[in-house]
């Protein structure tokens, strides 16, 4: 059963269980046992947030659900890339072997040893 909040006059907020079917009934205070409405709080980081944040978590939480692909992105998915693609969209190595057999990376990270 889920817990809720309800908030007495005289005692303040108080928690009860109580079924989901009945979520919308008020209680009897524990104190003083007069009938309590139901309360939704808040934390107080929510509550004194900036109106910019909040609008930036909206987005964001749409965008979970409903992502905007770019025209970029559609671009590149409209044919298969294969071993012969001369699409722009690959990156060309920066492999190459030494006289001697080596696997050497220039302008990577030369203090890493390859294998």
């Amino acid at each position: 059963m889920p817990l809720y909040e309800y908030k007495c006059k005289e005692h303040g907020v108080f928690s009860e269980l109580a079924t989901i079917a009945d979520m919308e009934k008020p209680v009897n205070c524990p104190q003083c046992g007069t009938m309590c409405a139901r309360v939704l709080t808040l934390p107080p980081h929510i509550a004194t947030m900036l109106k910019e944040t909040k609008v930036a978590m909206e987005r964001n939480e749409k965008a979970q659900h409903q992502p905007v692909v770019s025209t970029l992105d559609r671009r590149e998915n409209d044919h298969e890339h294969s071993s012969t693609c001369g699409c722009s969209s690959k990156k060309k190595s920066n492999l190459f072997y030494t006289a001697d057999g080596n696997k050497m990376f220039p302008s990577m990270r030369p203090w890493m040893i390859s294998h």
